[in-house]
């Protein structure tokens, strides 16, 4: 007997929900427009649902911006249901616990990325952190508060030890190259 299967009609096992949070609609008095916890750190497998479900709530998500400081592999383009969104990344523009969404219409959210391996917790402490629209920290400064700053799930974060890639030009000098930087990915040409 020979056994055919079809994947368009094989069950699969259901997908589990987008982690996601956002600040009430309408609200921008905060820094972040909420978090994003994925399961893993492979953009490629983790993006489709978040642009699925944030197109479903927010519009068509065309572009995202991410910090290569957290993300092993970034693909230039990834297919989601129905369209293809493009992928860029900034080193010193963006901080690296953030990723960048960007629509047609043309908005843009600013979202902390919780790191996978993060407890239920401080996860959901996180996720409601960013998502309040009186909260005016950093996502590298909400992630910092979880604790003594080096410690997140018992991992070791080196990122929040200071660096020579850190802006210290003058005050305010790492929110102009971040506006640049959004500025500029918000104009990217399509291919």
């Amino acid at each position: 007997m020979t056994v055919t299967l079809d994947r368009a009609t094989t069950p699969r096992a259901p997908e589990s929900a987008v982690r996601l949070s956002l600040a009430p609609g309408g609200i921008r008095a905060g820094r972040l427009d909420g978090a994003w916890w994925p399961r893993s750190r492979d953009l490629l497998l983790e993006l489709p649902s978040l642009v699925a479900e944030l197109d479903k709530r927010w519009g068509r998500v065309t572009r995202i911006t991410v910090n290569p400081a957290q993300w092993p592999a970034i693909p230039r383009r990834v297919p989601v249901a129905g369209h293809t969104v493009h992928v860029g990344w900034f080193t010193t523009e963006q901080d690296q616990h953030v990723i960048m969404v960007f629509s047609y219409a043309p908005l843009q959210l600013e979202l902390l990325v919780v790191p996978p391996s993060t407890d239920a917790v401080d996860g959901a402490r996180l996720m409601s952190e960013a998502a309040d629209p009186a909260s005016t920290g950093t996502a590298s400064a909400l992630l910092a508060a979880g604790g003594d700053g080096n410690v997140v799930a018992g991992e070791f974060r080196s990122d929040f030890l200071p660096s020579a890639a850190t802006p210290t030009s003058g005050p305010g000098e790492a929110d102009r190259r971040a506006n640049v930087a959004r500025m500029r990915a918000a104009a990217w040409p399509e291919p």
